[in-house]
């Protein structure tokens, strides 16, 4: 499928999407919000990706919200096409996309990050910054509020006290402030970002489970939100039941014994256990 906000590529299972709108520094529109969300269902579908990368063209990761269309400073003005009770933010439908994801995302960020540049981010494993990128959460500094679900992730990550800081200040602040406060696991030199973000898509396709991966993201990820740790008991306590019974544990133990690289048999596509048989993702 083709999209034309982005550029994709798949080469060592290894998904990578490009934000490719280099002269507007990759800002978000609403084109590229519903192809985004396309392509994670492709991605889902797809047993050959075992992994995503995320990142932009030129010397921009995603400059926030595209402005340059906005009539008399209404860019973020729905009122003509929603109210205050139906409007959905479609920074936050794409962030609830990757939430969802079945495949580990990581984030390349090889320039600015800012707005919904950044909080689209939130919700993918692992975030590495390049020693040029610059983020922001500049929301209350253009008279809104934060968005793509950006408070509850965003604590979650750095705590409320470094949220609140970058929240209401809207500050621009360095990859440098990014790592102190544990937004990006790391910061590597620019012409290295997409090659340590390759190496570690690799490092998951070779050695891991791809059912063990999406289930292990969707045990990570949902308990952030449990209200005790006996939620998280049952869940992987089914993880354990269902995934240790299974051809995947079977060739794990194999391959490990046999010293040899495993090949694992089970597909997310169709062999995924439900570890929430009572889950439903919350309506609007």
């Amino acid at each position: 499928m083709s999209y034309t906000t982005f550029l994709t590529d798949l080469s060592e299972k290894i998904f990578t999407i490009t934000l490719n709108r280099p002269e507007q520094m990759n800002s978000f529109t609403y084109q590229m919000g519903l192809e985004l969300i396309q392509v994670f269902d492709e991605i889902d579908a797809n047993d050959e990706v075992r992994a995503v990368i995320v990142t932009g063209a030129g010397k921009a990761f995603c400059a926030g919200a595209d402005l340059s269309a906005a009539s008399g400073g209404k860019a973020f003005d729905s009122s003509k096409r929603d109210t205050l009770e139906t409007h959905r933010d479609l920074g936050g439908q794409v962030t609830l996309r990757i939430f969802n994801s079945k495949k580990p995302v990581i984030a390349a960020m090889n320039g600015a990050a800012v707005g919904v540049g950044i909080t689209m981010c939130l919700p993918m494993d692992v975030r590495i910054a390049s020693d040029r990128t610059k983020i922001g959460f500049v929301f209350a500094r253009r008279g809104i509020v934060p968005e793509a679900c950006s408070s509850y992730f965003l604590p979650r990550i750095v705590g409320i006290s470094q949220a609140m800081e970058w929240v209401a200040t809207g500050r621009v602040f360095t990859a440098e402030e990014a790592l102190a406060g544990r937004l990006v696991s790391r910061i590597v030199p620019a012409e290295e970002l997409l090659p340590a973000a390759r190496a570690l898509g690799k490092e998951i396709a070779e050695n891991t489970s791809p059912c063990s991966v999406a289930l292990s993201r969707q045990l990570l990820w949902r308990m952030l939100g449990a209200s005790h740790p006996m939620e998280a008991h049952r869940a992987d306590s089914r993880g354990i039941y269902a995934m240790g019974r299974s051809g995947d544990a079977l060739e794990g133990v194999t391959s490990f014994l046999q010293k040899r690289p495993p090949n694992f048999p089970l597909k997310v596509s169709k062999d995924l256990p439900d570890l929430w048989p009572n889950w439903k993702d919350p309506e609007f």
